[in-house]
């Protein structure tokens, strides 16, 4: 409701003795002027501009005669004012202003501006007035006196002789009598009439009172502690005519204050507490309303039991109660707000706190920065010796006593003392608190003295569109809102919570100038229009176009004071105003977008003064000083300026029910009734004006259409005479209400909250009236109740509810600290030290597991279904269960006492219905502590079924955080089990982080050590003894002695493929030879083995190089068994299908090509004809450029597959090896590798594209040729599934897997492949089971090219010699031979002559057809060059294998 904003402001008093500091302030009726008492000066303050007007010094010589001054009153016209002194005396001072046209202060504009031409009213509203102060009547009453209250034209004054004097404001007693108290009968309530028992005792006497206007009637405070309420029986006041009534359980009260519109009155105790009573209707007894407290949860430091100084009465040592040794001390001060909406309290020990009416707490200044500085040092809290509101609570005047924060030297006493001052508390309030028609909007709007604060109009621009049926123009306005978003369904989450700035609005000067302060404000439903209110008039502004709207006529604005609020109706501001001139109460209508003047607004005269307004669709409810309410339509006319017009439809009197109108907090209008619409007998009156809703002193009263009499069928009465049906009489609905939200939108989705009436009832939270409907529109049964009122509570104040976001939305004091910019002792009493800088932020909060949860514990289980359901899309929905879950589990299982019926297993059961009910379920458990898991599982059900649900459902990521969770509830064998489960799962659908995740936790389990990976990888001895490394002989290897990790009769093998080096690819650590990593292992070579057998080379690229599978070794081992391709042909299909590699296809030309019957070799192979003569040709894979330095890193890198080659066996002029290139992987998951970058050293531009284009001239190719490249171009598959082939070719080739090897070249369809292959089989002893293997696998492709991919038949034909060959080799070999491995025992020395020697032989290859350059060839001397290279040890990414 209230909010502080900034710092304080100081006013400094004149220069005085210490012994004339301030210690009382009390404001006049109207808040205009402020009464400043200090010992002997009376002072009269002005409050805008805030400045001393007046001071009255007593003479010394009466001052010693009369005492100090201590209280002050005001009579009610402002004229005089009554001073108590301690000897007894009232003084009555009168205020006269000075002669003539006098002004104490005068703005000054210069010359030619618009304000100097004057305006009525000018004077007084810009000037401060210049006032004498006289003292008119001296009065002893000859006893000291307590309290000082204005009745009226009468002033009651309190004696501490146990007497209250009615005094005339003349000074004169009018002849009557002091009634003595002790007369004056006291009861527990006025039914036991006059048999009430008396004080009884001589000294009792009255220490506060107040006077409560709607109740008739005194709040009293009496010296011993006990309070009671003072009633007048009849008119006359007498002591025989007075009742007294009191609550039994109050003895330690201490002051009092009134609410005059809800009937409150707030007792200060010595405990430190405030209670709150009001009185019984109907017994007139004093009942408990609530109770104002600091609880020790939100201050610890606040409630202890040791007592700050140790003075307490007898009283209330005797009471032995806990809360009375407090550091608060007792409560000194307690003030209501001039709207009544909030009451500001403060202790003996200092501090203050706001509250709203119902108790809800706003601000409290004993914890957080108002108690601690920045270096966390306790300050002292500030003590208030008087405080009083200024005008429409924008200020607290406070005086201040130093007294404690000043004894820690003189020199600062002093300088403090010396300026005795006035503190001005600056607050922000909720338009709510004086508008309450705002409470049909989704806004939070503030208003400050001058500006205003707005949510940003986000959340309901979003909104608003849905509602089709309140506008049907809804799209053109939402296109027009500067805050709009893209589609209208997009509503993005922070939307929704907002964030936390403000849209501040700045209230236009030259309005507020003649009529501060701002008494209303509004805002339209989308947010994009405000209105205020001042003293007279009104002002409006457009978000949009940034601009006031002011009256042009200013007589026309000093001519109208708005009496009850104003409200939009689309594009018109609906307003109840006073004309002065007239002296006629009015309702008129200003259209928004003409000028602001009368000739354009609808006026409809009404009888009596309007206090209250609110517009509901078309309709515009006023409620009257008459206690009448009102029904007005309202419509938009097509013709004439005054475009809109009202029409009287109903008078509702409500005299009988309401005693005093000024107790009348909020009405409106709504279709909420206790039918929910199913029932009615016509579906569209569920949506007219059902009930009136109004609340009267915080109960919450609903006045029905009384729907018993017969009905009239719409179609047959004319619209325009549309009679409405008369009102039933009203209804209780709750009690302590302080707002009250509805909506007239309609969502068939969301018929639960957009149905639904929400309240705010202060200190006991939120309540929601709750409509109940019936499944599938089945027929209710009669005996259920169709709605039902559910209270919960909220962390924040509501401003605004959300109706179909399930949100509340509000604003919460925020403080920032500056103290650090100042030295401790320089500045101790600046402001900016003493206080926090306060700032007001925007917050908001889910309620919707509330709301499930109360309807859970009522077993309305179908009804929280159908509300869950209609939520299910919210963003925020999983937290909603989650919360609901989470609540409920701490609160049951951490319960002393057993709970006889608990709601876990309900809630438990009700979340299951929803997709989200497995991970809603973990994310709980992994957010509680351990301690309650067993409880949590209890009713949830076994985490091993959960995970299991949790596997079938796919849903692997919360089947890990179920895996925690077993680890800690289970024995290390079921953990290791489920596991193995995900883990495989988790391959199989190429989750590979959370396989690297799996792997660190099998091992964590088997080792019984932390879940971090071990960090350094060393050596791992092969597991193969077999042939595995026969390939590895022809290889360039790099020979390094790693002393630290290899005996060094070993030599360390550096494997140059560039794995991953994550946590599993460091997965061999010194503990490799234990089960554990066995264990892994096998599940890693069963997953690679399948991949193998269902074809699957891309995924088993992947899943190598992810986890750093050692795929070569495995394949080693592999290759009879998985690693053989049994169907060449299926396995040709599927790689086709896997790397989207087009199958390839016979252009119509070709059949008289001359690659048709092999007359030539590729292109490729003819111009390598032409230039084999360059020793320096070197064409690299991408762009055909020639680069030596790359091909150099390529070796640094790979190392060639050399071979030894038969030079009589190859065709043609000798070739140079291909180098393969490998790739490494760029955080592409699927990709194993990408394509080498091109670097700077590779030019595109200069000769090297020359030499390409002179070489392609050389050999004046025909059409049909050019024609038959663009085809070979065109059936190449995707550059990424290139790369990838040529990795896994190296692979293969690696591992000695040549019929996968075969495969590839296929479809790669690389004659040189091929060609190397046979080399190999050549110059190696191969299995002959491979070759037979091979020699029929090509054969049925052979056969499956001629019937089903004549494509592929080119290829085929061009490598036939070579297929000749593997015939003859196949049936040369007699009986297939093991390979053998390759002997270790060499020396680097020794070595090194024969990988020389591999260098400079000579392999048989050729560049890919249809593309320059797919191999590279590299010249002699560039071998030489890199020889050292290799030589050295190799860069970070490789790893060591060290062969036996």
């Amino acid at each position: 409701m209230y909010f502080l904003s900034g710092w304080p402001k100081r006013l400094l008093c004149p220069l005085g003795s210490p012994a004339e500091a301030p210690f009382h302030v009390q404001s006049d009726p109207q808040r205009t002027f402020f009464a400043v008492l200090a010992p002997a000066r009376l002072s009269i303050w002005y409050s805008r501009p805030s400045v001393l007007i007046v001071t009255y010094k007593e003479p010394a010589k009466s001052s010693s005669q009369f005492g100090s001054y201590k209280q002050a009153e005001w009579r009610p016209d402002s004229t005089m004012i009554a001073v108590s002194t301690a000897n007894g005396y009232i003084l009555f001072f009168h205020i006269t202003s000075t002669r003539g046209d006098k002004y104490l202060y005068e703005p000054v504009y210069p010359k030619g501006s618009p304000q100097m031409k004057g305006t009525p009213h000018f004077k007084e509203e810009q000037c401060a007035p210049a006032l004498n102060l006289e003292m008119k009547k001296i009065l002893d009453l000859q006893a000291p006196i307590m309290s000082l209250q204005s009745v009226l034209e009468d002033l009651l004054v309190a004696t501490s002789d146990g007497l209250l004097h009615l005094i005339h404001w003349e000074g004169m007693t009018n002849g009557r009598k002091a009634i003595n108290l002790c007369t004056v009968p006291f009861s527990v309530d006025l039914q036991s009439s006059r048999a009430g028992s008396f004080l009884g005792f001589a000294d009792v006497h009255i220490r506060d009172m107040e006077y409560c206007a709607t109740l008739d009637g005194f709040a009293v405070v009496f010296n011993d502690g006990k309070v009671g309420f003072i009633t007048p029986v009849s008119s006359r006041f007498t002591a025989e005519q007075l009742h007294g009534v009191w609550p039994q359980d109050v003895v330690d009260g201490t002051c009092v204050a009134v609410n005059n519109k809800y009937r409150l009155m707030a007792f200060g105790c010595a405990s430190g507490s405030v209670q709150v009573y009001t009185i019984d209707n109907t017994t007139g007894a004093m009942q408990l309303s609530h109770k104002l407290e600091l609880t020790a949860k939100q201050y610890p430091d606040v409630k202890n039991c040791n007592c700050k100084e140790g003075h307490t009465d007898l009283v209330e040592f005797l009471m032995g109660n806990a809360d009375i040794w407090n550091k608060t001390g007792a409560v000194k001060l307690v003030r209501w707000s001039p709207d009544n909406s909030v009451v500001i309290v403060t202790w003996e020990y200092g501090g203050l706190s706001l509250w709203s009416v119902f108790g809800a707490q706003l601000i409290c200044t004993l914890g957080g920065d108002f108690a601690y500085r920045s270096d966390g040092t306790k300050k002292d809290p500030l003590k208030i010796n008087s405080m009083s509101w200024g005008a429409e609570g924008y200020h607290l005047w406070v005086i201040s006593g130093f007294g404690s924060q000043n004894t820690e030297n003189e020199s600062d006493s002093k300088s403090i003392v010396k300026q005795p001052g006035i503190l001005l508390f600056q607050f922000i309030k909720s338009a709510l608190t004086v508008n309450p028609c705002m409470s049909n909007q989704e806004q939070v709007l503030l208003q400050g003295e001058d500006r205003l604060y707005l949510n940003c109009g986000e959340a309901s621009q979003s909104q608003n569109p849905r509602s089709s049926s309140a506008h049907s123009d809804h799209r053109t306005r939402r296109e027009k809102s500067p805050f709009a978003g893209g589609g209208l369904e997009s509503q993005s989450l922070s939307t929704l919570l907002g964030h936390r700035h403000w849209h501040v609005v700045q209230i236009s000067s030259t309005y507020l100038e003649s009529n501060w302060p701002i008494r209303f404000s509004a805002i339209d439903k989308l947010g994009q229009n405000i209105a205020v209110v001042g003293k007279f008039g009104f002002a409006h502004y457009s978000l949009l176009t940034k601009k006031w709207k002011l009256f042009g006529n200013i007589t026309q604005e000093q001519n109208m004071i708005v009496t009850g609020g104003l409200a939009w109706w689309n594009d018109f501001i609906v307003l109840a105003c006073y004309n002065i001139s007239d002296r006629q109460e009015e309702l008129r209508v200003y259209l928004r977008t003409s000028n602001l003047d009368n000739a354009f607004a609808h006026v409809t005269k009404t009888q009596a003064e309007t206090l209250l307004l609110s517009v509901f669709r078309d309709m515009v409810i006023v409620f009257r000083a008459d206690c009448s309410i009102c029904l007005y339509s309202i419509e938009r006319k097509s013709d004439g300026p005054n475009a809109a017009g009202i029409q009287v439809l109903q008078e509702v009197s409500m005299s009988r029910y309401i005693p005093h109108p000024f107790l009348v907090v909020s009405v409106t209008l709504t279709s909420v009734s206790t039918e929910n619409g199913i029932t009615l007998k016509m579906p569209q009156q569920a949506r007219d004006a059902e009930s009136i809703m109004l609340n009267l002193a915080g109960q919450l009263i609903m006045m029905q259409r009384d729907r018993s009499g017969p009905q009239i069928r719409e179609k047959d009465s004319n619209p325009n005479q549309r009679k409405l049906l008369p009102f039933c009489p009203p209804v209780v609905l709750a009690q302590s209400v302080e707002n009250v939200w509805t909506t007239c939108r309609a969502n068939k989705q969301k018929r639960h909250l957009l149905e639904a009436l929400w309240l705010s009832c202060g200190g006991a939270g939120m309540k929601v009236w709750l409509p109940l409907f019936p499944r599938d529109h089945r027929k209710p049964h009669s005996f259920l109740s169709q709605r039902i009122m559910l209270p919960f509570h909220i962390n924040i104040y509501p401003l605004a509810v959300l109706f179909e976001d399930a949100l509340v939305l509000g604003a919460v004091n925020d403080t920032l600290l500056y103290d650090s910019l100042y030295s401790r002792n320089s500045a101790r009493e600046q402001l900016e030290v003493l206080f926090p800088f306060c700032v007001v932020e925007r917050t908001s909060q889910i309620y919707l597991h509330h709301i499930l949860r109360q309807l859970l514990v009522r077993n309305l289980g179908e009804q929280a279904l159908l509300l869950a359901q209609s939520c299910a899309t919210l963003p925020y929905f999983p937290h909603v269960l989650e919360l609901m879950l989470h609540e409920v589990l701490e609160e049951e299982a951490t319960s002393r006492e057993p709970i006889p019926d608990p709601l876990l297993p309900t809630v438990a059961k009700f979340i299951t219905e929803f997709p989200l009910f497995l991970q809603t379920v973990v994310h709980c458990a992994r957010k509680t502590e351990y301690a309650l898991w067993n409880y949590l599982f209890a009713a949830v059900g076994n985490p091993k079924d959960l995970f299991e649900e949790c596997l079938m459902a796919q849903d692997l990521d919360t089947a890990a955080s179920y895996l925690i969770i077993l680890q800690n509830m289970e024995v290390p064998a079921v953990s290791r089990q489920h596991a193995t489960l995900l883990f495989n799962t988790a391959l199989e659908q190429g989750k590979w982080d959370l396989c690297r995740h799996m792997i660190r936790f099998l091992k964590a389990i088997g080792s019984g050590e932390s879940e971090t990976p071990p960090s350094t990888p060393t050596t791992q001895e092969p597991s193969s003894s077999g042939g595995g490394f026969e390939f590895f002989r022809n290889r360039s290897i790099s020979l390094s002695q790693s002393a630290d990790s290899v005996p060094a009769s070993k030599f360390s093998l550096q494997k140059t493929l560039s794995m991953p080096s994550g946590p599993s690819g460091k997965r061999w650590s010194k503990d490799s030879d234990c089960a554990e990593n066995m264990y892994i292992d096998m599940m890693l070579w069963r997953h690679a083995r399948r991949l193998l057998e269902e074809v699957r080379l891309k995924d088993l690229g992947c899943f190598a190089a992810q986890l750093g599978f050692e795929l070569i070794s495995w394949l080693c081992k592999e290759r009879a068994r998985a690693a053989r391709v049994d169907n060449f042909v299926l396995a040709l299909k599927r790689l086709h299908k896997d790397f989207l590699w087009p199958l390839p296809i016979i252009p119509a030309s070709s059949v008289s090509s001359p690659f048709k019957n092999g007359k030539y070799r590729t292109v490729g192979e003819q111009l390598l004809k032409s230039q084999s003569t360059d020793p320096f040709l070197n064409l690299e894979i991408d762009a055909g450029v020639s680069n030596v330095q790359r091909s150099q890193s390529w070796l640094g890198n790979i190392g060639p597959a050399h071979q030894e080659i038969d030079t009589a066996s190859s065709h043609g002029p000798q070739m140079q090896d291909a180098f393969l290139s490998p790739l490494s992987n760029k955080g592409d998951e699927c990709s194993i590798g990408s394509a080498t970058d091109l670097t700077e050293s590779s030019s595109m531009v200069d000769g090297d594209w020359t030499m390409v284009d002179e070489n392609f001239s050389t050999l004046s190719l025909t059409q049909s040729e050019l024609e038959h490249i663009s085809m070979e171009l065109a059936s190449k598959g995707p550059h990424k599934s290139q790369v990838q082939l040529r990795y896994l070719l190296h692979i293969f080739m690696e591992a000695g897997c040549l019929d996968w090897c075969i495969v590839i070249g296929l479809i790669l369809r690389e004659s040189s492949i091929i060609n190397q292959i046979l080399v190999i089989i050549q110059s190696s002893e191969v299995d002959g089971e491979m070759l037979q293997n091979i020699k029929t696998g090509l054969h049925a492709v052979d056969r499956w090219a001629s019937t089903d991919c004549p494509g592929y038949k080119p290829f085929l034909n061009i490598i036939k010699p070579h297929l000749q060959k593997l015939s003859e080799i196949t049936e040369e070999q007699v009986q297939p031979e093991a390979f053998q491995p390759m002997t270790v025992g060499k020396t680097p020395e020794q070595t090194s002559p024969r990988a020389e020697e591999n260098r400079s032989s000579l392999g048989h290859g050729s560049i890919p057809q249809g593309e320059v350059g797919g191999s590279s060839l590299v010249s002699r001397k560039e071998e030489d060059t890199t020889r050292a290279e290799e030589e050295e040890p190799f860069q970070d990414g490789t790893y060591d294998c060290s062969v036996s």
